[in-house]
């Protein structure tokens, strides 16, 4: 049981790194996002810009770059409270496997 305890615990330790990096990368995410609709809300209404999309550029309205960007923004900004969400409850459960430990070994220490 012990063993096992350890084993869970060290696996949501690991799940709890990973979520911390997935939120910073979505965090980096964001921050172009942001950066990207900053300079392009600068631009007169009618520049030619153009989408990314895999190894081409397509000719979107600065609106339809705008629109995409905000939704972009918004996406992440779900997925960032989703992670923190998760993040909070494996840290919870961190903590509990980490008093069941305890407990396991005062209660060895007693008998």
């Amino acid at each position: 049981a012990f063993s096992e305890l350890q084993v869970k615990m060290i696996d949501t330790q690991q799940k709890v790194k990973l979520a911390d990096l997935q939120i910073e990368q979505l965090g980096r995410v964001q921050k172009h996002t942001k950066l990207t609709q900053a300079e392009i809300s600068t631009l007169p209404a009618n520049t030619r810009l153009y989408e990314g999309v895999g190894r081409m550029f397509v000719l979107q309205s600065k609106k339809e770059i705008d629109d995409l960007l905000t939704d972009k923004q918004k996406t992440v900004d779900d997925k960032i409270k989703e992670l923190e969400q998760k993040k909070v409850y494996l840290e919870r459960s961190v903590k509990e496997a980490e008093d069941n430990i305890r407990e396991m070994l005062l209660s060895r220490r007693a008998h």
